[in-house]
């Protein structure tokens, strides 16, 4: 079952470019579906910096899984990958192209980090303040929701409560 004080979506893909864009696109989607829209612009800019980092850099796959998680007060944003390699924040030219999206993601956060997973990969994260009268936490104003991640399909996004529970299919909107 899922608290009204925890909400979880968790999604699988490819760290392709044209895919970048489909993920940030879901985490805007499920952010406001959460009523978290003051939060839309520093998730989708992070989430835009983690993956850039997978697909330029992970080895050996481009695999990857984006949890978006919302507890009580905090929004944490992860990307985990297959590469164990740990990334590390660069200092850039001030006129170079790339290279700060770690830097990026410290300036517009309020904590950020990597987990290690042995053989198995690493987890980047990073979090963000959540609006404390939030209807994503149980108000009254809160919409009745069928569960508590918006977009899902089969192998690409699971929902999931603090418990667990196993993936739930259903259909991404047709692009437009």
């Amino acid at each position: 079952m899922i608290s009204q004080s925890s909400r979880h979506c968790t999604v699988e893909l490819q760290a392709l470019p044209s895919r970048i864009g489909q993920v940030r696109r879901i985490v805007s989607a499920q952010l406001r579906y959460w009523h978290l829209d003051p939060l839309i612009d520093e998730a989708a800019l992070g989430v835009t910096e983690l993956l850039t980092n997978v697909h330029r850099h992970a080895q050996p796959d481009k695999l990857c899984t984006v949890e978006i998680e919302l507890l009580r007060d905090r929004l944490t944003v992860s990307v985990h990958d297959h590469d164990p390699r740990m990334p590390t924040v660069r200092s850039t030219d001030p006129f170079a192209t790339n290279g700060r999206g770690l830097a990026m993601i410290a300036a517009v956060s309020e904590s950020w980090g990597v987990r290690p997973q042995g053989a198995a990969g690493k987890t980047v994260w990073f979090t963000l303040p959540a609006p404390p009268a939030s209807p994503a936490y149980g108000t009254a104003a809160a919409p009745k929701a069928v569960g508590p991640c918006l977009y899902k399909r089969p192998a690409l996004v699971r929902a999931e409560g603090r418990g667990g529970h196993p993936r739930t299919p259903a259909r991404l909107p047709a692009a437009g």
